[in-house]
């Protein structure tokens, strides 16, 4: 499957129509819960040293647990930030499988939570080539657990994979494990695999089905929130934005959307059909795009990366009622020389299963930037966002905006919640998390945990912070 992506021309005024330049009008979220998870400073039994940058932070909440990765360590909390384990090296959970995925502890793990089963999810690539396999010299790993412990046991499998398998991004659906994955920075390919999900659910022997598709940007499979199904055997929804950063495109008016199926008794037939264009008000990648030198700090030069060529972890499916919505969240440039939040909501349609936008905004209340956004949408539609913020002369931290499911189209009417105040500029590299986490509460579904990034004072490398938001009216 061969695509390319062709300019459009954008004037930026054409995008101001949907920013909103100033603050929600009713009062902050309320934090419920806010501590320091892995980083500096963090005050776990084995010491997390130094870390590697950027920290790559994937959260996952279940009934009881609060699972946090950072690049290459993983540690488990309580509800109430009380450290259960940890941190230690991330592929321990692949101790006893033996292998690469037991010997190497790569960075770019993801943790996810499957509702649907009660499952812990732990995915791995391994990035660096593995000698005797110069056909398919790299690996996916997956390490699933047997039960509602976050710490196995697990049922551990090792897919062989031909392609560079970068910044996985895994979704749970009924009939896979989707994981999108990057072949490099260098070429404009992509690729999503999907695990057999029933098969490992099982414990029983599983495979992973590739599709390889070029001249795309950044890919993003739906992730079940909530209880709520598809109806039987829907494809899952995969979503990216336009533009092509390596082609000097940085601007676009449309979100593309494939329809993917797996065919798990005939492979053949496993495709992802599209892309269709969802066109949306138009949009410039904040910074011109990923690692670039861009977002300003106090009392250096450097400056932080934006990612802004991406939609963000996580594309957030949701079933309510039979309605099925997609939140998908990007970075932009503002009508004020900062950086925006443009989130979107799309909608499924029941027969086709052609996706078209329900509405749209960029959060943009003033000049500074608030960048690598992650999504979440609670059981009654109400709408919330953690993202960074930063801009001279604030250090970079972490902030909460919200929306209820009734407020006008296109508007975050919760003011900001800051979850953290950054207290110094990060120096030693421009890398700034590359990603966050937003996750749902699955104990009552309305309970949204947001983990980010922030430097404590005098510290040269990150810490994150943790913190949790009920919206009102959902109990």
């Amino acid at each position: 499957m061969r695509l390319w992506w062709f300019a459009i021309p954008i004037a930026l005024a054409a995008a101001t129509g949907i920013e909103q330049q100033s603050p929600g009008t009713r009062a902050p979220v309320a934090m419920l819960v806010n501590f320091d998870g892995l980083g500096v400073g963090f005050p776990g039994d084995q010491p997390m040293g130094p870390g590697r940058n950027p920290s790559d932070n994937s959260l996952a909440i279940g009934p009881n647990h609060i699972v946090q990765i950072v690049n290459s360590r993983m540690a488990v909390f309580d509800k109430a930030g009380k450290l259960l384990y940890g941190a230690v090296p991330t592929n321990m959970v692949f101790k006893g499988f033996g292998g690469i995925c037991e010997t190497r502890n790569n960075g770019d793990a993801v943790v996810r939570y499957d509702q649907l089963a009660g499952r812990w999810l732990y995915v791995m690539p391994i990035f660096g080539k593995i000698p005797d396999r110069p056909d398919e010299p790299y690996s996916m790993c997956y390490a699933l657990s047997a039960g509602p412990d976050p710490l196995g046991p697990f049922h551990r499998y090792e897919f062989h994979r031909k392609l560079f398998p970068d910044y996985p991004r895994p979704a749970v659906w009924p009939d896979g494990y989707y994981v999108p994955t990057s072949t490099g920075d260098e070429v404009i390919q992509k690729h999503v695999c999907i695990a057999d999900r029933a098969k490992m659910l099982a414990g029983g022997p599983a495979t992973e089905q590739c599709i390889v598709i070029d001249g795309v940007n950044f890919l993003n499979n739906a992730d079940i929130d909530g209880p709520g199904l598809p109806p039987p055997g829907a494809p899952n929804i995969m979503l990216a934005a336009g533009g092509t950063q390596l082609k000097q495109i940085f601007e676009d008016d449309g979100i593309y959307a494939w329809k993917v199926h797996v065919d798990w008794k005939d492979p053949a037939k496993t495709k992802a059909d599209g892309p269709v264009k969802i066109a949306v008000a138009p949009y410039h990648y904040l910074c011109n795009g990923q690692l670039t030198n861009c977002v300003p700090q106090p009392g250096t030069t450097r400056g932080l990366d934006a990612q802004g060529d991406k939609i963000m972890q996580r594309l957030v499916y949701r079933n309510i009622g039979g309605v099925e919505s997609l939140v998908a969240v990007h970075s932009v440039n503002s009508a004020a020389g900062g950086g925006g939040v443009r989130w979107y909501e799309f909608r499924v349609g029941k027969k086709n299963r052609e996706v078209s936008l329900h509405q749209q905004g960029t959060y943009a209340p003033d000049g500074f930037y608030r960048w690598m956004p992650s999504p979440g949408i609670d059981r009654k539609g109400n709408i919330g966002i953690g993202y960074s913020f930063g801009g001279k002369p604030n250090f970079a931290g972490q902030r909460f905006a919200a929306r209820l499911g009734t407020d006008p189209p296109g508007v975050l009417s919760f003011r900001e919640t800051i979850t953290v105040e950054g207290e110094a500029s990060q120096e030693a590299t421009l890398r700034w998390e590359d990603y966050a986490s937003t996750a749902m509460d699955p104990s009552d579904d309305c309970t949204f945990w947001y983990v980010g990034d922030y430097l404590k004072k005098g510290a040269t490398s990150y810490s994150t912070k943790i913190s949790s938001f009920r919206i009102p009216g959902c109990r």
